[in-house]
């Protein structure tokens, strides 16, 4: 018998975890049964068991999925030096993370704001997703923390608000902005930019009556 390849078992291991994630996105985790996903992916039983023991295996390998792409997606965006104003840097953030799974829709969208909205309400439920989602959210907080040192070391912002409150604030409008995609349909990265500049620039008329 023929050896099967490595780079024949990898592809098939990507043809059942995308087809997986099209079920999740379109229907949830636990609306979606694993006869839902030999469907999706048109293999047997057999074929899919051999790489995956079961629903919940599939689960875990799609959030940590997720979560790994959202994170390198955050770290990437630590490397520029100096770096780029924080409407910038979020936009950049955000375009990666929507084009990580840009290959996979439903309805003609694409999945990966709703597979992010199913991974955070799946650790709602499950203590060591949780644990994972606990560890990658400390990673990218203390990440950005040092972008924000950095945008201080520059004089780009005052130094009276701790850079962890500041990182987490970002994080924030990121993660907010994955939710009105899918919550309320797609709008351009752009919007987002806009408003956080226009924010970034806004003053205390209070201040200078």
């Amino acid at each position: 018998m023929a050896r099967v390849s490595q780079a024949h078992l990898d592809a098939r291991r990507r043809q059942i975890l995308d087809g997986a994630a099209r079920c999740f996105a379109r229907n949830g985790f636990h609306a979606t049964s694993m006869q839902d996903v030999l469907k999706e992916v048109d293999l047997s039983a057999g074929a899919v068991y051999r790489y995956f023991s079961g629903k919940d295996e599939l689960i875990a390998a799609i959030f940590t999925e997720v979560l790994g792409e959202v994170r390198m997606s955050f770290e990437a965006a630590t490397e520029q030096v100096p770096p780029p104003p924080p409407d910038v840097l979020i936009g950049s953030v955000l375009g990666r993370t929507f084009g990580a799974r840009a290959h996979l829709a439903v309805d003609g969208e694409p999945v990966f704001s709703r597979l992010i909205i199913q991974v955070w309400a799946e650790s709602l439920r499950n203590k060591d997703l949780a644990a994972v989602m606990i560890e990658g959210f400390e990673a990218i907080r203390l990440a950005w923390g040092r972008i924000v040192e950095a945008y201080q070391d520059a004089g780009m912002m005052p130094r009276d608000v701790p850079a962890d409150h500041v990182a987490r604030t970002m994080i924030a409008a990121a993660q907010g902005f994955i939710i009105q995609q899918t919550m309320l349909g797609p709008a351009p990265v752009e919007f987002l930019q806009d408003g956080l500049r226009a924010l970034m620039g806004a003053r205390d008329a209070r201040s200078e009556a």
